[in-house]
């Protein structure tokens, strides 16, 4: 095992990043994985391509012991997008899910349901953007097959109840986007049936790095639209014939995978497994109160859930429409990295954020405070 405090020690971003919910910076394995690896493909000595190809197991050890599936239900995909896409084409019926969430989510339904006019779209009401079990038990139809959530959802940073999602909503399949909250919430992901990740985001393993694990329920109901030539029972590549697609995870894949890829993914994960997902929710969670109680003292409203049970690692400041211009400025002259959207200022810290970020936050609240009350 390792311990948070060497963990840490593992990354290097400049002071003042506070943007993991966007990218999160690489450590030092991810970076060593990745020059190792591009280096035996530069070589390509006697045996180290089929190495590589080795990554994909590795990777798929990895994802699957981080949430609780098997191996053979995880299959690698290069993005969330492309994994969701997978997903929904796969579906026939009513696909329940907020016009709120992500666009990975509102466009694969959407674009499924065009191109082939057997999904249909229940778009969900919120609570202030929430889905929660109670307002989505009386939104249900009897045509609904599935319900998609994200973990955490992007703009308001609101960690959801997936056992009381799943306890409303019965036999339905429940799809989770976990990008937000992936190795950073110890969350139940038994009860989902489709779990969807990149890790560029909180596992930080950069971009091309994801995957789509389905659950044995999944893998009966959905149908693999999407599936190419590595896709088959056929040992090898299918020369001279087009098979079809093998029974489980493994359908939801195009073509070969970026080896390098995985294996940072994997190495990533593999640090992640070493410390420990309830080690790392509970730093960040002290990084995420000591950036709240700094929006208290300088009298930004915080509309993020402050109750550590529905949150992860984002924080959301709304000033008011006349200061946001002020409240960015100030960020920006600090040296203090985030995302401001529709009004609000997203700041996501993670374990590795340090006594000097804070330090720039704090001088950039105060230079804010100073501007608009002058």
């Amino acid at each position: 095992m390792m311990e948070i405090d060497e963990f840490a020690q593992r990354f290097g971003e400049e002071p003042g990043y506070l943007d993991f919910a966007r990218v999160g910076p690489v450590g030092r394995p991810v970076r060593d994985e990745e020059a190792a690896l591009s280096s035996f493909l530069g070589r390509a000595r006697f045996g180290t391509i089929d190495m590589l190809v080795q990554q994909d197991a590795r990777v798929r050890t990895a994802i699957g012991d981080l949430i609780g599936f098997p191996a053979d239900q995880v299959v690698f995909q290069p993005n969330t997008s492309q994994g969701l896409m997978h997903a929904l084409f796969g579906i026939t019926g009513e696909v329940a899910l907020s016009l709120a969430e992500f666009p990975s989510n509102t466009f694969a339904v959407s674009r499924a349901a065009d191109a082939l006019g057997v999904v249909t779209p229940l778009w969900l009401e919120t609570d202030h953007g929430r889905i929660t079990p109670g307002n989505l038990r009386d939104q249900l139809t009897a045509s609904t097959v599935a319900v998609m959530v994200s973990l955490v959802d992007f703009r308001t940073g609101y960690l959801v109840d997936l056992e009381g999602i799943r306890q409303v909503i019965g036999d339905r399949l429940l799809i989770v986007d976990a990008i937000q909250g992936l190795s950073v919430v110890d969350a139940p992901f038994a009860v989902a049936d489709v779990v969807v990740s990149g890790g560029q985001k909180w596992a930080r393993a950069g971009l091309g790095t994801g995957f789509l694990a389905l659950s044995e329920r999944a893998i009966d109901r959905l149908t693999p639209v999407w599936s190419g030539f590595n896709a088959t029972d056929v040992e090898g590549t299918p020369l001279d014939e087009v098979p079809p697609p093998t029974h489980g995870a493994q359908a939801f894949q195009v073509s070969n995978p970026d080896f390098v890829a995985q294996g940072r993914f994997a190495a990533a994960l593999e640090d992640i497994a070493q410390v420990g997902v309830p080690a790392i929710n509970a730093r960040l969670a002290e990084k995420v109160t000591r950036v709240i109680d700094l929006a208290d003292e300088f009298g930004l409203a915080v509309a993020s859930s402050r109750n550590e049970a529905e949150r992860a690692g984002i924080v959301v400041v709304e000033p008011p429409a006349e200061q946001l211009t002020v409240l960015t400025a100030s960020l920006h002259n600090h040296g203090v990295t985030v995302t401001t959207r529709q009004g609000a200022v997203r700041i996501s810290p993670h374990v590795t954020t340090d006594e000097e970020t804070f330090s720039m936050l704090k001088a950039s609240f105060m230079s804010f405070a100073s501007a608009i009350n002058v």
